[in-house]
């Protein structure tokens, strides 16, 4: 067949036949390189959800000391995915996000230990739920799940207290920033609004505020049925998996290492429980600078309920103390009242008598108190 105007010869022929062949075979290989790809990522990824830590997550010196903290913890019969998720758990969220911890080991980028931002933060608490339910859902109910607009956008209290870099000591204690990047404007005149709308349900003292998760501790062993006995005397006592995370250091406490709290009512030397777990509370529920109680945010029981620990009226996840007078009192008091409907802020939020700090002098009067104990002691 001529080719512009002359006869193709058997050496042109030739080439395009061998042109069109490997256009032809071209798909096939780069179909074939697709799939040995998708093979070998497919089995890595596999292998590195299914084996041990030891050979995965800890093989990066970043994450080594969490892994093995994990394995001595409460949690040490999960795998890192039941609560970090894998790479591709969260679509591409997920991917870019381990994706960069690998460029950034590459590029030299490197920490001690890797710690969670507060985003990564909440997608765990999520998994928390899945076996914490019980705990989860009463956290829900009770005020420790308040979220960042109720928090910053209180107009009775940014009015009374000017919004300042230390609420995030509390509030918000994982958000990577400082307040006035949260709300504005810093002052008690408003109106405030949050800078970015998308964080306003989110919880602003999430599990991870008391709970560290990679605490040490084993898992508590079923007691001994066949024995009785071995289950009230042989009992060990009880741990306590409360921590506190320190916004500056980036670190959690346990309980057992925060200090016990100093209080004073003038020159008077208030007694305070040795509960552990108060002492977690006492680090947010404080008072200031020069202990004095009753100030500040300090609750720390007085008056009739002095030296008890918060934890004998509220209960530990939903705060809910309503069913704690009966733990202690007869329904009716020496008073021959009900101590339920006795004039405290227990039976009435605007009674002046606060039941953390509520006194019996505060409802008698002092003369008339004297009087009964001399008839009494005559």
């Amino acid at each position: 067949m001529p080719v512009n105007g002359r006869k193709e010869t058997g050496l042109n022929k030739s080439k395009n036949m061998s042109t069109n062949k490997n256009l032809r075979i071209l798909p096939l290989i780069i179909s074939l390189t697709i799939i040995i790809c998708l093979a070998a990522f497919g089995s890595f990824y596999t292998y590195w959800n299914l084996a041990s830590p030891d050979k995965t997550c800890a093989s990066c010196h970043e994450i080594g000391k969490s892994v093995n903290t994990q394995e001595q913890s409460a949690h040490c019969n999960l795998k890192c995915k039941e609560c970090h998720g894998t790479a591709l758990s969260n679509g591409y969220h997920s991917f870019k996000e381990k994706g960069m911890m690998v460029v950034n080991h590459i590029k030299g980028i490197r920490m001690e230990n890797i710690r969670p931002n507060e985003e990564q933060l909440l997608e765990v608490m999520n998994n928390c739920r899945r076996c914490h339910t019980f705990e989860y859902a009463k956290w829900t109910a009770g005020g420790h799940s308040i979220d960042y607009q109720h928090v910053f956008l209180n107009e009775k209290h940014n009015s009374a207290e000017q919004i300042n870099f230390d609420c995030l000591r509390c509030h918000g204690m994982f958000f990577e920033g400082s307040v006035n990047e949260i709300v504005s404007p810093m002052d008690i005149k408003g109106p405030w609004k949050l800078l970015e709308k998308k964080r306003a349900d989110i919880p602003a003292i999430p599990c991870m505020a008391c709970h560290q998760i990679h605490q040490e501790g084993l898992p508590q062993n079923s007691p001994d049925y066949s024995a009785p006995k071995k289950i009230f005397y042989h009992k060990k006592d009880f741990e306590s998996g409360v921590d506190f995370f320190d916004r500056h250091e980036k670190i959690s406490f346990p309980v057992a290492q925060l200090p016990r709290l100093n209080l004073w009512q003038g020159d008077r030397v208030v007694k305070v429980s040795n509960d552990l777990v108060m002492r977690n509370c006492a680090q947010c529920h404080a008072p200031n600078a020069h202990h004095e109680a009753g100030t500040s945010d300090d609750r720390t029981p007085r008056g009739v309920h002095e030296g008890l620990s918060c934890t004998v009226c509220h209960e530990s996840h939903s705060n809910d103390a309503k069913s704690s007078c009966a733990k202690c009192h007869p329904a009716i008091s020496n008073c021959k009242i009900d101590v339920t409907k006795m004039n405290t802020s227990y039976f009435d939020s605007k009674s002046p008598n606060n039941i953390h700090f509520v006194a019996c002098a505060d409802c008698h009067k002092v003369n008339r108190l004297r009087k009964n104990f001399i008839i009494s002691s005559k």
